[in-house]
Order: C-alpha cells, then sequence, then structure tokens
C-alpha cells in the first residue's frame, strides 16, 4: 500500500535530486534506517537510481545521491481553450522539450477529443522516451474522475475527458483545472518551488488565484470558478461585462486591456501591441497599462494580506505585462503593505502560455509517481 513516507520521500527526490540520504533524512523526520528502507523499494523498481558515489572529505561511506530515473519517460501537457490547443512534451521535472499548438475548429465535445488525441499522437512522436501519462488543463470545473463538469470558454457541462482520451491515446490520462495544474507545477518544479507557501496570480485571457500553505495545495470544489476574476481593485476603474467596475478582470485580462485601446484608437490592437505602444509612450496604451499595474499590485498585496503568505508568484500569457511596468507592480504592491510586514516577494515565471501547458503536464508527472510510488511500496509489503 502507499504510504505517505513513500510519496513524501519521492516527492523530494522528484524535486529535489540529486540529493544524498544525509539531505533528505532531516527534510522528511526520518532516521538514516528509516530511510533507507522506504529507499530500498523505490530503488528496485526503477522509480530511483543511486549516482555514483561521491566523497565528502569526512570519515565514512562515500555518499551515494538519489535521483529519479531518467527512463521513467515523458509527458504531454495540453491546455485546451476556446478557441485553440496547445501542447508541451516535458522530462520527469517537467521541462519543456517540445511544443505543438492547433486551432479549434469546433467546441464539441467529440471532435474536441478527437483533436486533441490527434495532438498527442503528433507530438508523441518527438519523444526520445515512452510516454509515461498525460495531463490536460483547462478552465473550468473538474472531478476526480477527469470528468469536465463545466467549463464556460467551451460550453462543455458533464463531460468525460480522461476516460476517451486515455482510450484513444493508450496512456494514462489527468484532467484538471488549469490554474489547479499551474499552481501544482509552480509548487514542484517552477517559482515557488522550496517554499512551504505561497500565492499564485495568473494574468491573461483570464485572472486566476492559487495557494500554498504547508507545502500543499489548497483545493477546493471553488478551483474551477475564478474567484480572482472579480476583485475589486479601483473604484473608479472600467466595468467588466459582468457589470463590476474597476474589477480584476476589467483591469488585468487581455481581453479588457485591448478593448480599452482600440475603442480609443478605432483600430484593432493585440495585447502585445498594447504593451509595445505603452512602451513607446502612446497616452492611451500608457493610460490603460499604468492602470493594469495598479490593478495588479494592489491584488498582489490583498493576497499576501489576507494569506499572510509574503511569496507570489505571477504566472499566466500576459505576463509580459511585468516586463513594461515592473516598477509600477512593485510600487502599488507596497502602498497597501503593512511597513511591519514582511517584505514581499514577487517571483515571475515568464514562460508565457507555456506555463498552462507545463501545469498540465506537472499534474501527470505527479499521477505517475503516485501510481510508481504505490506499486512499488506494495511490492516491498508482500
Amino acid at each position: 500500500m502507499l504510504t505517505e513516507s513513500h510519496e513524501a520521500l519521492a516527492r523530494e527526490v522528484l524535486i529535489h535530486g540529486p540529493i544524498g540520504r544525509s539531505a533528505l533524512g532531516p527534510r522528511l523526520g526520518l532516521s538514516p534506517a528509516s530511510l533507507t528502507r522506504l529507499a530500498k523499494p523505490l530503488i528496485e523498481r526503477g522509480l530511483f537510481i543511486e549516482l555514483s558515489e561521491e566523497a565528502t572529505g569526512s570519515v565514512g561511506r562515500p555518499i551515494r545521491p538519489l535521483d529519479i530515473n531518467p527512463d521513467l519517460g515523458y509527458f504531454i501537457g495540453l491546455k485546451i481553450t476556446g478557441d485553440s490547443v496547445f501542447a508541451v512534451l516535458t522530462d520527469t521535472r517537467a521541462r519543456i522539450v517540445d511544443e505543438r499548438e492547433r486551432p479549434l475548429e469546433s467546441t464539441d465535445p467529440s471532435a474536441t477529443i478527437d483533436l486533441v488525441a490527434d495532438v498527442i499522437r503528433d507530438i508523441a512522436q518527438s519523444a526520445p522516451a515512452p510516454l509515461a501519462g498525460v495531463g490536460v488543463s483547462l478552465g473550468g470545473a473538474v472531478d476526480d474522475e477527469g470528468r469536465v463538469l463545466r467549463a464556460p470558454f467551451l460550453g462543455w457541462s458533464n463531460v468525460d475527458l480522461a476516460g476517451p482520451l486515455s482510450e484513444k491515446s493508450g496512456v494514462d490520462v489527468t484532467v484538471e483545472n488549469d490554474v489547479v495544474a499551474l499552481v501544482e507545477a509552480e509548487r514542484w518544479f517552477g517559482a515557488g518551488r522550496g517554499r512551504s507557501g505561497f500565492c499564485v496570480i495568473t494574468i491573461g485571457a483570464g485572472v486566476g488565484y492559487g495557494l500554498v500553505i504547508g507545502g500543499e495545495s489548497v483545493h477546493t470544489r471553488e478551483a474551477g470558478v475564478g474567484l480572482g476574476g472579480h476583485v475589486p481593485l479601483d473604484p473608479t476603474g472600467p466595468l467588466c461585462p459582468e457589470g463590476h467596475r474597476g474589477c480584476s478582470s476589467a483591469l488585468l485580462t487581455s481581453v479588457a486591456m485591448r478593448a480599452q485601446v482600440q475603442g480609443a484608437l478605432g483600430l484593432p490592437v493585440e495585447y502585445d501591441e498594447v504593451l509595445t505602444l505603452a512602451a513607446k509612450g502612446e497616452p492611451v496604451a500608457v493610460a490603460v497599462v499604468d492602470a493594469a499595474a495598479r490593478g495588479l499590485g494592489r491584488l498582489i498585496s490583498l493576497a499576501a494580506n489576507l494569506t499572510m503568505q509574503p511569496t507570489v508568484v505571477l504566472s499566466g500569457d500576459g505576463i509580459a505585462l511585468w516586463d513594461v511596468a515592473a516598477d509600477k507592480i512593485r510600487l502599488a504592491a507596497s502602498v497597501d503593505r503593512d511597513p511591519l510586514a514582511e517584505p514581499l516577494e514577487i517571483l515571475v515565471d515568464d514562460i508565457g502560455f507555456g506555463a498552462w501547458a507545463r501545469g498540465a503536464a506537472a499534474v501527470a508527472i505527479q499521477a505517475s509517481i503516485a501510481r510508481l510510488t504505490a506499486s512499488a511500496s506494495g511490492a516491498a509489503l508482500r
């Protein structure tokens, strides 16, 4: 059976390896004998490998660091939006080695599943080792069985996604809310790696929010509701489509920023163009970007104040806002922060849109490690 100790050991080695037993023991609160006992079945089943001995200069046996076996396989992460499917191929530490993007011509569930399966087959051809798992993320509520309960961008309700995709691809498929998946990627492999607690704020087509406390992500049934999307930030700001004045969606989404600039200039502009125009000093774009910077700064301070987590990770496909307005964002964040509080630590994951797909790969990696750990620990008890 899978024990918490086996799972914790596998997670520590995956995140921090190569790592010696002397470092693992204090992290996990385990004695050398307990650590050796736990590691043995994971080594025998091929989940861990022992690297060459390293002399430390101290008396005693040389250390043999533990690491995750690089031959476990590769993973595919896919992010489904209302108009496209973006896929990445990663190794066991969610490092991106290839990527694909395909337009979504229909949001019909069957057609979408067929397209996603085709993308999986396509990108799998570039994997140097067999696939170990597939992860899929999307904006909406997902249950533990991989069924999409609600996905507004796709118009879906109660759609089984994991089952048909697993059958078509021949590998285990994990489906998760996109923000939850991205938070897991930041916790295990990204900017939040090694930190016991932090907030995650994502900006782009929407505004997302996640939380890690005590080294664990906070999971609730409301993950797919979009609770970060309508936080009031500016009582004089523009209206969002729901009629909220100056909320996070009205100020920070790429759609809202584009609409404001387009309305003023009478010209169609993309999000990147808005940022470029602001950097060049175009007055309308500057006003929109400055308002977004102030709003994001306030959202950062609110998240840190209410959760008592002074570390905030910024990510998402709209994160280029940081490149043109970092100083203004930092200043706005400091205004609502008590001078006696811990200094804010703002970390930026600048992968951009790829962060969403990497998040999907991360939950597939987590599921695969859990399966392998369960198998190894169960064998040790027989």
